[in-house]
């Protein structure tokens, strides 16, 4: 029997937890705030094939976000399957509006997540970025070259 079925009330808390995360992480993202970014993952989180924790993450994003100007995400559908009381995972559909290198540039991406509640606390244990497109704004995404992300931020992505 699923969480939903045995504990309506639970599922309900979980689910809205999870969903105000992906606002967190989209608003931390919007003002490059690296230690708010972290602090929405579970403390051993694992950055790259062999490197864990906060500070590895904190690293990470600032690299990331370094030749990002203004950046505006926007999240959209967010579809979550609470798995039990402590695990879930879910799709985060994100619009996101970035300046890169004096260009303003659109990307739609999905967050492919898995979360983890600890300390009654719900995080992110993985969150994987799939790219539908970036392209400068106004321009079309239809027969953009693959972005091949994350090499480039314009370009067709790996979806659908």
């Amino acid at each position: 029997m699923s969480l939903r079925d045995s504990d309506r009330l639970a599922w309900l808390d979980a689910t809205e937890q999870i969903r105000q995360l992906a606002s967190r992480y989209a608003i931390a993202m919007s003002r490059h705030d690296v230690a708010a970014l972290a602090a929405l993952f579970v403390d051993d989180v694992q950055v790259g094939r062999d490197r864990f924790g906060h500070d590895e993450l904190r690293a990470d994003f600032a690299r990331q976000l370094e030749p990002l100007g203004l950046s505006i995400l926007q999240v959209t559908n967010h579809v979550i399957d609470v798995v039990d009381a402590d695990h879930a995972t879910g799709i985060v559909g994100t619009r996101a509006e970035l300046e890169i290198d004096g260009e303003w540039i659109v990307q739609v991406i999905e967050y492919h997540d898995s979360y983890e509640r600890r300390d009654g606390e719900w995080r992110f244990v993985r969150r994987k970025h799939r790219l539908w497109y970036g392209a400068p704004a106004g321009t079309s995404p239809l027969g953009l070259t693959p972005a091949n992300w994350p090499q480039s931020a314009t370009g067709m992505g790996d979806l659908p």
